[in-house]
């Protein structure tokens, strides 16, 4: 077992930052490399958040026999291309939500991971969270009854310019990949993949979703309705009705947060709040599954995030979204 897993960083934006910070106390872990298409970037970063190099390409990066495995956090419609580059470099791959830009993509990074035998995994944060897991064990417990509905919402107003990556349809734009991910990510971990999915949306002059309706039917009449928009603030909760209650993930449900359970006895909120970034426990995940020589989560594994693209490109086959 190897005893410290060095990371490294590709694209250095936002989230990117976080990522860093959560990875920061993460046992046996050390950002060790960062590069952005601007070295100077790469520099400032680096300083920031004490990696040990900075690069001014992403190839140097892949190319550093120091590092073992490379989150990727660049925009989506880069992924699957880095993604193969740094396992054909043999470099393991965090690559950060959604995995790729359709399920054929997706399907040919997870073919090379399993030909090369090197770990990959899509960053969905959330499932690692410890609100979602005591959630998914409370359902799976059989304590509450099965699920008769699901609901989420996932929404903010976003100022619209066509240059910046939410609108830019080249980019990958569109409030279903960029953020109603997660209420379809929540359904799917919840109910599994739905006999039926119905779906519609408004669009943006530059040809991306503004906001997604989406839902999804289940056998026995159980039904998830899900919603995403950049142009309007929505709670950002799941509420899941059981047949002996009600849990309810608080606003924002895909960051550590609130759960509230409602029976007949008694309602009760229950606080997951966090005293580091969230994203230690993903960053933490993916540090075991290396040191245990894993190519594959045994959490968020590749037939999830294969079910998931798979419910994605069904969505946008519904509301006639295509980027290529």
């Amino acid at each position: 077992m190897k005893q410290s897993i060095k990371w490294g960083i590709i694209g250095l934006g936002k989230i990117a930052n976080k990522f860093a910070e959560g990875l920061a106390p993460v046992e046996n872990a050390e950002l060790y490399a960062v590069a952005s298409r601007n070295k100077d970037n790469a520099i400032s970063f680096s300083n920031k958040h004490n990696a040990q190099v900075a690069y001014g390409t992403y190839e140097d990066l892949m190319q550093d026999s120091n590092v073992d495995v490379i989150y990727i956090a660049t925009p989506h419609v880069f992924h699957h291309d880095l993604t193969i580059a740094c396992i054909k470099n043999g470099k393991a791959v965090l690559c950060e939500k959604p995995f790729a830009m359709n399920l054929e993509e997706a399907e040919a990074m997870v073919k090379i991971s399993r030909e090369k035998g090197v770990f990959l995994m899509e960053a969905l944060w959330t499932m690692f969270l410890p609100h979602f897991q005591f959630v998914l064990e409370k359902i799976n417990s059989g304590e509450m009854g099965k699920v008769k509905s699901l609901k989420a919402d996932f929404g903010f107003p976003a100022k619209f310019d066509k240059t910046k990556r939410l609108f830019n349809k080249t980019l990958g734009g569109g409030s279903l990949l960029d953020i109603g991910i997660y209420p379809v990510f929540i359904a799917y971990s919840i109910l599994g993949n739905p006999l039926k999915v119905n779906a519609n949306a408004e669009f943006s002059e530059t040809g991306i979703d503004s906001s997604c309706k989406v839902k999804f039917e289940y056998a026995e009449d159980v039904a998830a309705d899900l919603f995403s928009t950049f142009m309007e603030k929505t709670p950002t909760i799941t509420e899941i009705d059981m047949e002996k209650g009600r849990i309810i993930l608080n606003t924002r449900f895909h960051e550590p947060t609130s759960v509230t359970i409602i029976t007949k006895e008694k309602e009760e909120t229950l606080e997951f709040q966090v005293d580091k970034s969230g994203y230690y426990f993903e960053a933490d995940h993916v540090t075991k599954m290396l040191q245990s020589g894993k190519i594959e989560s045994d959490i968020w594994n590749f037939e999830k995030t294969l079910d998931l693209m798979r419910l994605l490109d069904k969505i946008r086959n519904e509301i006639g979204l295509y980027y290529k």
